[in-house]
């Protein structure tokens, strides 16, 4: 497990909240809230939840979100860059999105060619992700505690060991039903550090869909409204 009194937090320290400067974004594009969520693979109440600061995305559904907005990730948040290829498990930048959220520890290095992208993620109880499907594909090994994930509405239930692997094209969502903290290691193809998607310029081979069927819903997540971290 990671020092937590070693690690630095990296998250964005400004004064308007996320949800705050992505509206803001999204209206300098003369976006509405429907092209955006059809863009990103989510739903309208899903982005408007997020606009308002009521639910936290996840990593990927923020990456997602910034291609429709043109916009880089790294302008909504300061993630640890990939330029050495060793990690130290006491050493290592947790950063998240917001307070009560998904926290994140990068382990994979970025060079020119690299497909893999992979992270611990320690997730909170009763944490639920939004659901999702993309290019590519993923895998997660439960480290810690136990994880529920749903795959184009089959359930598996993994406990401390388990593992799972499978295309992303697959509608996906996961969430936390135990009462303690789950800590996941995951490594999937898709950029989810955003680097290959320069500033300004909108990514269009990310294909993302929406399993309207999907019954499952976000659980929602009140975050701090002055903080964007």
């Amino acid at each position: 497990m990671v020092n937590q009194a070693q690690a630095e937090i990296a998250v964005t320290d400004v004064a308007s909240s996320l949800g705050t400067r992505l509206r803001l974004r999204r209206q300098e594009l003369g976006l509405t809230l429907k092209e955006v969520a059809d863009g990103a693979g989510l739903s309208v109440g899903f982005i408007s939840q997020i606009e308002r600061d009521i639910t936290v995305p996840s990593l990927t559904s923020l990456i997602n979100v910034c291609r429709v907005l043109k916009s880089a990730v790294g302008e909504f948040l300061t993630q640890p860059s990939g330029d050495k290829p060793v990690t130290r498990h006491d050493q290592r930048p947790i950063y998240a999105l917001g307070s009560n959220a998904i926290t994140y520890e990068r382990l994979s290095a970025s060079f020119p060619g690299n497909v893999l992208r992979s992270v611990i993620f320690h997730e909170p109880p009763g944490f639920r992700s939004e659901p999702m499907a993309h290019e590519g594909e993923e895998i997660f090994f439960i480290l810690d505690g136990g994880l529920t994930i749903e795959i184009d509405g089959e359930r598996t239930i993994l406990e401390a060991g388990d593992s799972i692997h499978f295309p992303s094209t697959r509608t996906h969502v996961t969430w936390n039903h135990t009462d303690g903290p789950t800590t996941v290691l995951h490594t999937c193809t898709m950029d989810v550090f955003g680097e290959g998607v320069p500033t300004g310029k909108a990514e269009t081979s990310m294909a993302v869909r929406r399993n309207s069927g999907l019954k499952s819903a976000p659980r929602q997540l009140v975050i701090n409204k002055g903080k964007s971290s």
